[in-house]
């Protein structure tokens, strides 16, 4: 399969400029070039930095010229430090990721798609110029399945716009359920050779985001260690998360085995063998495991998912640097960052 030469080993930037207090003092203090420089001497490529519409505009669409900024900077920092750097769209108006935070109707609404179009427009205007080290994610987890034609509809527009600026800027696209791998096999025919398909992972939730309270049916009390059988696993899924269909079962070959590496395997395979079979890049935008599971859990979560991530030549940018209930830079990693860096 074909690699994501300088985007194979990254770190989400959430929290800063998206999913965030929209102050300017927020921005100037949240992220630095310190921060780069160190994610830099963790020896890896790339920086993933999600960026929500409220950065740079206002509620009516005008842009907000003086917080194009925070891009101009990131972007400069990373070239001095040798990194490369995804710009994830992680809310437009009118949607986002959140539940029940398309009250707006983006996939019904042609002047907000329209309003999504000429930001990136904008974006590819100002920074198309950096492709040698920073390629476009069109929008952060489409959620809904139902989304699938609109989105497919929407992306593919949105390329065409861009390209007419940016020809061969590297673009990344991703599908339904938050950018499942599953979805990978709905997204369309790449467009051309610079598109990416691009997918999350947090499997098994009811291990990556145990205590997360945000999830339905998560008790703030729960906790899971990694060292489960499969049936384990699904039984843990079940008691909590029944909504939640883990077909833990379907990858394994003995419900008593313990999980691990070939649970990954059997999970990645169909958009790994549909990424071959079409030419694309495969891409895993974000993964990782809550601050509130025990460290050296985390440690072998991250062991056996790389394992699939080296097999298949998978790039890959973990959640998050800082905060956001994942921060590898915080205190609840400090016993195990040495060690969890050589895993990303």
């Amino acid at each position: 399969m074909k690699r994501f030469d300088g985007y194979m080993n990254g770190v989400n930037i959430g929290g800063w400029v998206s999913q965030c207090r929209h102050t300017i003092e927020h921005y100037d203090n949240f992220f630095k070039k310190e921060d780069v420089m160190k994610i830099k001497s963790w020896g890896l490529d790339h920086i993933r930095v999600p960026v929500d519409y409220e950065l740079v505009e206002d509620k009516d669409g005008n842009y907000i010229e003086e917080n194009f900024k925070y891009i101009d900077n990131v972007i400069l920092w990373c070239k001095e430090a040798g990194l490369h750097m995804v710009l994830d769209l992680h809310r437009t108006f009118g949607y986002s990721f959140y539940e029940g935070d398309n009250e707006n109707g983006f996939f019904e609404n042609e002047d907000l798609q329209e309003r999504f179009y000429r930001l990136w427009e904008n974006f590819a205007q100002r920074y198309g110029k950096y492709e040698d080290m920073l390629c476009f994610e069109l929008l952060n987890e489409v959620t809904d399945k139902s989304y699938c034609d609109p989105w497919n509809r929407i992306s593919t527009e949105c390329i065409k716009r861009i390209r007419k600026i940016a020809p061969t800027v590297k673009i990344l696209v991703g599908g339904y359920w938050n950018n499942s791998v599953e979805a990978v096999l709905d997204l369309l025919v790449p467009y051309d050779e610079n598109i990416v398909y691009n997918f999350h992972c947090y499997e098994p939730l009811i291990f990556t985001h145990q205590k997360a309270m945000w999830i339905q049916g998560m008790k703030e009390d729960f906790s899971l260690s990694f060292d489960k059988t499969y049936k384990e696993m699904d039984e843990a899924n079940n008691s909590l998360l029944p909504y939640l269909d883990s077909k833990m079962l379907s990858y394994c070959d003995d419900e008593n085995e313990k999980f691990g590496e070939k649970f990954f395997d059997k999970f990645f395979k169909a958009a790994v063998e549909l990424a071959d079979k079409r030419g694309v890049i495969l891409y895993c935008g974000e993964y990782g495991v809550i601050d509130q599971a025990d460290p050296e859990d985390t440690l072998k979560w991250f062991i056996e998912i790389n394992k699939v991530f080296e097999k298949y030549g998978i790039g890959r940018s973990v959640w998050s640097y800082k905060s956001m209930n994942f921060g590898l830079s915080d205190a609840h990693y400090d016993s195990i960052r040495d060690r969890l860096i050589k895993y990303l």
